[in-house]
C-alpha cells in the first residue's frame, strides 16, 4: 500500500517565491502542494481549510506576518499535527526565534538547496525539528542570552526528573533520540519516551520549543 504524499502548504508574498517551491515540490512523488497563500492572513486560512502536515512560512508578510500566523495555527484545535518551517532570507533575524516560541517546528534559509529544501519538509513532517544547523547555536544563543537572565530556571526545570533534564540539554545540542539514547545508554525507545514526558511536563509544541527552552534555562550555552 502506497503512503499518503506529504501535504504542504506554501505561503510567501512573491509570486515567484510560492511558484517556484511549487515547481520543485510538485516533482517530488512523496510531496504534494495543498495551497499557495500569498499572506499570514491567508496562510491561517487554508491552513484551517486543508490540515497540511507542513506549511513553508516565510516570515515578513502583509495583513499578518509569519510569527502570527504560526501562533495562530499552533492554537487551532485540531491543528496539533501540523507542522510549521520558517523559511527566512535573514541568518540573525530574532523573527526567526520568536517563530519558534510561537509554535514552529523549525526554519531553514532561503538560499538552501533544493535537496536541502525537500530534506527539511520530510524530516519536520516525521515529527522532528528542523533548525540550519549552520546558524541554530548562534542565532538561538544570541537572542536567549538576555532573556536568560531573567528566567527562573529553577521553577522552568522543577517538573523534570533529573534524566529528562539531560535529555532535554541533549536535545539542545540538537541530538537525535538514537544519539541520545548513545549519549545516556538508553534504548532508543526510552529516550523517545523521555523526550515526550519532558515535552508534556514543559508544555512544548514539538522538539523545537525544547531547544529553546534549554538555552532560555541555561541547560545548554553558547
Amino acid at each position: 500500500m502506497t503512503e499518503a504524499p506529504i501535504r504542504v502548504l506554501v505561503a510567501d508574498d512573491q509570486v515567484l517565491v510560492r511558484t517556484g517551491f511549487t515547481m520543485l515540490l510538485d516533482l517530488e512523488d512523496d510531496i504534494a502542494v495543498v495551497g499557495e497563500a500569498a499572506d499570514g492572513r491567508e496562510a491561517v486560512e487554508l491552513a484551517r481549510a486543508h490540515r497540511p502536515d507542513v506549511v513553508l512560512m516565510d516570515i515578513r508578510m502583509p495583513k499578518l506576518d509569519g510569527i502570527q500566523a504560526t501562533a495562530q495555527i499552533a492554537a487551532t484545535p485540531g491543528l496539533a499535527r501540523v507542522r510549521v518551517l520558517i523559511l527566512t532570507t535573514y541568518d540573525t533575524d530574532e523573527y526567526v526565534f520568536d517563530a519558534l516560541e510561537a509554535g514552529a517546528s523549525g526554519f531553514l534559509l532561503k538560499d538552501a538547496g533544493p535537496a536541502e529544501l525537500l530534506h527539511a519538509i520530510r524530516v519536520v513532517a516525521a515529527g522532528e525539528a528542523l533548525l540550519a544547523p549552520r546558524i541554530t547555536r548562534r542565532l538561538i544563543g544570541q537572542f536567549t542570552a538576555a532573556r536568560t537572565a531573567r528566567q527562573t530556571a529553577d521553577d522552568r526545570l522543577a517538573v523534570l526528573t533529573q534524566r529528562e533534564r539531560e535529555v532535554v540539554a541533549l536535545v539542545g545540542r540538537a541530538l537525535s533520540n538514537e544519539e541520545i539514547a548513545a549519549e545516556l545508554t538508553l534504548s532508543p525507545a526510552t529516550a523517545r519516551t523521555h523526550v515526550s514526558r519532558a515535552m508534556v511536563k514543559l508544555g512544548a509544541r514539538d522538539r523545537a520549543q525544547l531547544v529553546v527552552v534549554a538555552y532560555e534555562t541555561g541547560l545548554v550555552r553558547v
